[in-house]
């Protein structure tokens, strides 16, 4: 995830507002930190902070917008982290906003369990997971190729490869659990690109990345068993 380029978790940035609100906070963020992308401004209920969501991250501001905040709010009685919180609401995707057609399908006994992947060919922790995904049943996976070529640079040509291959589950299985090279030569239309700039509109920063039918983002590799748990709960919802 990219950082706010701020080093100090209370930074103080001018403002020349007169009236505590919403306009003074935007005002000041416009002001300071120009080019980022102010989502949304509300009034928490605590401390009279305000949560900003800049490029996809919640910070809080003072009301008269003089002050920001980094850092996690932790609501005592409860322990709970209402920071990561929000931000794994954030991050949700919708379910229906995905282009399944895009993505390799594997139906695994009856299938009535969704997951979606965001998966890099020649990504360590992609591999690492595959074997996990084997330990699944009655589940749907559905993998789109997304190779990030700053740490992959072979793996966009890969993607098209399999995608390419008449039978292309048979081919990303083969070529993430056995190391076997697409045979194909990757020039078929293909949604390899598509799905870069969808990874990059949905914010998908590293892969593997795995969503769930709820909406929830899971970032990184899991177990099988942890899957599995989250997928019950999800598809419950």
């Amino acid at each position: 995830m990219r950082l706010l380029p701020l080093s100090l978790s209370l930074l103080l940035f001018a403002s020349a507002a007169v009236q505590a609100g919403e306009k003074e906070v935007r005002q000041a963020l416009q002001k300071n930190f120009a080019g980022m992308e102010v989502t949304s401004i509300s009034k928490t209920p605590y401390g009279g902070l305000y949560e900003v969501v800049v490029d996809g991250q919640v910070v809080y501001s003072t009301s008269d917008g003089k002050y920001l905040v980094l850092g996690n709010v932790i609501e005592l009685a409860s322990k709970r982290n209402l920071t990561a919180a929000r931000n794994a609401k954030l991050m949700e995707v919708k379910w229906s906003a995905l282009p399944l057609a895009n993505a390799i399908k594997e139906v695994k006994g009856n299938g009535s369990r969704k997951l979606a992947i965001f998966s890099d060919a020649d990504c360590p922790y992609c591999r690492k997971l595959e074997p996990e995904l084997e330990k699944l049943t009655n589940v749907t996976i559905y993998t789109f190729l997304y190779p990030i070529e700053g740490l992959h640079p072979e793996a966009v040509p890969t993607s098209k490869k399999i995608w390419c291959e008449k039978d292309r589950l048979k081919a990303w299985k083969a070529y993430m659990l056995k190391g076997e090279e697409p045979k194909s030569k990757g020039d078929c239309a293909n949604p390899v690109d598509a799905t870069i700039e969808l990874g990059a509109k949905l914010r998908v920063s590293g892969t593997p990345t795995i969503i769930l039918e709820n909406g929830q983002r899971i970032p990184g590799y899991m177990p099988a068993d942890k899957l599995d748990q989250l997928l019950t709960a999800a598809s419950r919802k």
